[in-house]
């Protein structure tokens, strides 16, 4: 099977769109015409992508261009809990700063909140084949509802899941951190450090954020490595990768 880069953009929304285009555009001009897109259908509770005439038209012809519309969760964050425990806080607060919204929902929560994203998303005509929780954090049982719920796939920040099939394929995806000057530079370093680990991995994938674009240093390297991923890989989507891998495996 030939090697393949996914590249990902994620908490795309009615409040990130403008930003959004921009990424696109600069995606495009190294290489990378099409993307799986990780829509919030209700960012943060501040506009719901159904009610936003002028955002469901864009992500209809985005998708029309052979990119991807991801479910990604529904508010995109977890409230606080009482008595939460050290590696919860770590967890939530530390790694994600409380964007982990499916991280410990329960089965009936989760498919509360899947089946709210998938109207969100039929009101913008589009059917997703992919749920890709908050942060990548997706616990037991609400993988277990993303799994009832008839998706195709999902994904860890390590490995992408085959919903259908029971299988899954590790693959680590590279990421940024940007809420502090000392992430942005060790986020920095390791990023370079695992690019060169995974030169010869089958599949790549470059998970990216609206923030990013707002440090130079990380637009940049995030595009370089991407330009010299594109010349020895094909370019695709999650969804399109995974009908590949699957064939390859009869």
């Amino acid at each position: 099977m030939e090697r393949s880069l996914v590249v990902s953009i994620h908490d795309v929304s009615t409040l990130t769109r403008k930003r959004v285009v921009g990424m696109l555009e600069d995606l495009k001009a190294v290489g990378v015409p099409l993307t799986s897109l990780l829509v919030i259908p209700d960012h943060h509770h501040k506009g719901r992508i159904d009610e936003d005439r002028e955002f469901a038209e864009w992500l209809g012809e985005v998708t029309g261009q052979e990119h991807e519309a991801v479910l990604h969760g529904f508010y995109h964050l977890r409230p606080m809990k009482e008595d939460e425990g050290l590696a919860t806080k770590m967890i939530t607060r530390s790694y994600t700063e409380g964007e982990g919204e499916f991280y410990d929902l329960s089965h009936e929560e989760a498919s509360l909140l899947i089946v709210r994203g998938k109207q969100a998303f039929a009101a913008c005509g589009i059917t997703p084949t992919g749920f890709i929780a908050p942060a990548w954090l997706l616990g037991k049982e609400a993988e277990r509802a993303v799994r009832n719920a008839g998706f195709d796939y999902t994904t860890r920040i390590g490995e992408v899941i085959d919903c259908k099939n029971d299988g899954s394929f590790h693959a680590r995806s590279m990421v940024y951190s940007v809420r502090a000057s000392w992430r942005r530079g060790v986020s920095l370093l390791w990023n370079e450090f695992l690019a060169q680990q995974l030169r010869s991995a089958p599949l790549l994938r470059i998970g990216l954020h609206p923030p990013d674009w707002d440090h130079r240093s990380i637009r940049n390297h995030a595009l370089v490595s991407i330009r010299k991923a594109v010349k020895t890989r094909r370019v695709t989507t999650y969804a399109r990768w995974l009908d590949r891998w699957r064939v390859s495996r009869h």
